[in-house]
């Protein structure tokens, strides 16, 4: 057993009897929305998760430990302490040897889950290129991470805050591949089409869990992107979240936000100009990706 690691009880009893597991991060609720919404959307995706057939685990660092799989307690901990640090994969060492409290961005949850032996990661949205990135080298270290690391992820593509062709070719140069759900098209997180399409179209959990195991067994390292649109009765009208973003990245320019505080800052600015419209969308698309990532966790076991 890994010395960092320490699985809840109903993780260990999954573990124990061979169950279907699913990787949630803890940046989401730490940094992605206000409370009490992120802890109570952190509740209800690890009861559909359940309710798909699988069992969640919900990642943090903790007094010291990777906490894989989180108690109530500890829910309301991340989602009320203004103190928890946003972790990704530079930032774990430091987080565990000095006993702070951390919330897993996307990099850090799939090293995390590796380390555990769970495969299928749902998250709300993965990182990418940032705009400007040919001058600021912004970009972000979870498209490095799903190069090296086979943890597959299910997303709602990457925000539209985002460079979403340079992350798509950055994805493509590391040998990436990118799948998509139900569609063609890549989704923008609060809208079901970039403009870009996936590499793949898979719809169904089993043909994903064949690929996934296919690109493992042939040696091939690295994650899958499992790119799942949200639902369309839920999503924002494209131009309005475009013209939104727009300005939002304006604001941020102009307020000298830079580095790891530009998402949440656009997020939050976001939610503002939609009059919390877009704070519905996120947590109505990470529940679907919490339904897609059960069923292919489910499937991963059956494969």
């Amino acid at each position: 057993m890994h010395q960092y690691l320490l699985f809840s009880p109903e993780v260990a009893a999954a573990r124990a009897a061979g169950k279907a597991i699913v990787a949630l991060e803890s940046t989401i609720i730490s940094h992605g929305m206000p409370y009490p919404q992120n802890v109570q959307m952190a509740r209800e995706v690890e009861q559909i998760i359940r309710d798909g057939g699988a069992v969640p685990a919900t990642i943090a660092i903790i007094g010291g430990k990777i906490c894989i799989g989180l108690s109530e307690e500890q829910l309301e901990l991340l989602g009320t302490s203004p103190d928890a640090m946003k972790v990704s994969r530079r930032d774990l060492p430091y987080v565990l040897s000095q006993s702070k409290l951390g919330a897993t961005t996307v990099a850090a949850t799939m090293i995390c889950a590796e380390l555990a032996g769970i495969s299928v990661f749902v998250t709300g949205g993965i990182g990418g290129v940032h705009r400007g990135a040919e001058t600021s080298f912004d970009i972000s270290a979870d498209l490095q991470e799903l190069a090296q690391t086979s943890v597959a992820v299910v997303c709602a593509g990457v925000k539209s805050i985002l460079d979403i062709g340079l992350t798509l070719e950055y994805l493509e140069t590391h040998g990436v591949p990118v799948v998509s759900v139900g569609q063609r098209g890549f989704p923008a997180f609060f809208t079901r089409e970039s403009g870009f399409n996936a590499d793949f179209q898979l719809d169904t959990a089993a043909e994903q869990a064949a690929f996934i195991h296919t690109k493992w067994q042939l040696g091939l390292r690295g994650g899958v992107v499992v790119s799942n649109p949200v639902p369309a009765d839920e999503a924002m009208p494209k131009a309005e979240i475009d013209a939104i973003t727009a300005q939002a990245l304006q604001e941020a320019d102009a307020q000298g936000v830079t580095g790891k505080n530009v998402t949440p800052f656009l997020l939050s600015r976001i939610k503002q100009l939609t009059e919390g419209r877009s704070l519905a969308t996120n947590i109505a698309l990470v529940k679907n990706n919490a339904r897609c990532g059960a069923a292919l966790a489910v499937a991963m076991l059956a494969h």
